[in-house]
């Protein structure tokens, strides 16, 4: 991978961007974009971020340019305080699916909004200890609620002057390469997704010629419920939506292909088939991965995709969507693991759809 996008890619990776406060993450992508060519960059109440590419060929007779929008989600799971106890203990509502049984013991940094708190605040999930756990009974796995978190306050006061019920959180863990090929980090999911928009742009920018508007987009809180997808898609109404989200890879121990099918890391992304993906942009990315010797991976998807492809393609009568997903191990963990040949294939195969497209397609069936 090219090692400036390598770095954009851990930057964003790096940066705290859970659901309902992913500004920090949005200034990195911003910055981006515009660097990589962007003609116009803007955001909308919400923190949905575009970054548009004109046409080079003016659309005939002036009637508004045909807009591929490329897609990807800013947020990240995390945490959110929800009440202090006498002792200084903080307790927490999880922000989008957490495993609860697998962060015990995770530590975890805090965006505060008490005035004067400027440095984030750092604590961790409390473990008891073995030697101190009540085994008389079945084992049973912690609930959210549950957990509390230790931030070295030693009363409600002193914690209280540090944070704010409604703070979020992020776990602590940092991006780290195993190898030269493995990527691991707590928020593929969907880090990627923006990174990918980006790349496409930059890919696209360098196009000798662009007869289509290519807008790239940030969406937010999708891990919350899609609802930066429904936003864009009122807003926006693209003629084509090209999504990137992360897909399960299943070729680590335990998992049944027979029921989520054989995904291998480093075989290529995942292209969804069916459901919320008009069959004739699913066409055009499969036929484009194939004209630049790019292998993919098909995944059946007759229902929800769990993506912002399902708001998209709802939006405006139907808008034509395709789903291209990064495949990963350890999804919703801070392990995720995924391999940076299958993520810098995605933007290639949406700069190729995008390439040559005289902005006269219609993605209709002819029934």
């Amino acid at each position: 991978m090219r090692s400036e996008s390598l770095a954009f890619l851990r930057k964003l990776l790096d940066t705290p961007s859970p659901s309902g406060f992913e500004r920090d993450g949005q200034r990195v992508w911003l910055d981006y974009v515009r660097a990589a060519g962007a003609t116009r960059t803007w955001n909308d109440a919400y923190g949905n971020c575009f970054a548009e590419l004109a046409p080079t060929v003016p659309a005939s007779g002036g009637t508004r340019p045909f807009t591929v929008a490329v897609c990807g989600h800013a947020d990240e799971i995390g945490v959110m305080v929800n009440h202090v106890d006498s002792n200084g203990f903080v307790w927490c509502r999880a922000i989008g699916g957490i495993d609860a049984g697998s962060i015990v013991g995770k530590r975890l940094q805090f965006r505060s909004s008490v005035p004067g708190v400027a440095e984030p605040v750092l604590g961790l999930i409390g473990a008891t200890a073995i030697h101190l756990q009540d085994r008389t009974g079945e084992p049973k796995v912690r609930k959210m609620h549950e957990l509390f978190v230790d931030i070295g306050a030693k009363d409600e006061a002193e914690a209280r002057a540090k944070l704010n019920v409604g703070d979020p959180g992020t776990f602590l863990d940092g991006s780290m390469m195993l190898g030269e090929h493995l990527i691991v980090a707590r928020a593929l999911d969907n880090r990627i997704g923006t990174w990918v928009a980006a790349e496409a742009l930059r890919l696209c920018a360098a196009q000798a010629e662009r007869r289509v508007r290519v807008v790239a987009v940030s969406t937010v809180q999708e891990e919350v419920g899609l609802h930066g997808a429904t936003m864009v898609a009122d807003s926006l109404r693209p003629d084509v939506a090209l999504v990137t989200d992360v897909g399960h890879a299943t070729d680590s121990p335990g998992i049944t292909h027979a029921q989520h099918g054989q995904f291998k890391v480093g075989h290529g992304p995942k292209v969804a088939i069916g459901g919320a993906m008009q069959p004739e942009v699913v066409a055009r990315l499969l036929a484009t991965a194939e004209r630049l010797s790019i292998p993919v991976q098909r995944a059946a998807t007759p229902g929800s995709s769990g993506t912002d492809t399902d708001s998209i393609f709802l939006a405006a009568g139907g808008i034509p969507s395709g789903l291209v997903s990064f495949p990963i191990r350890y999804m919703h963990t801070t392990v995720e693991m995924g391999d940076l040949r299958d993520l810098e294939r995605i933007p290639q195969v949406f700069a190729g759809f995008c390439e040559g497209l005289t902005g006269g397609e219609r993605f209709m069936p002819a029934l």
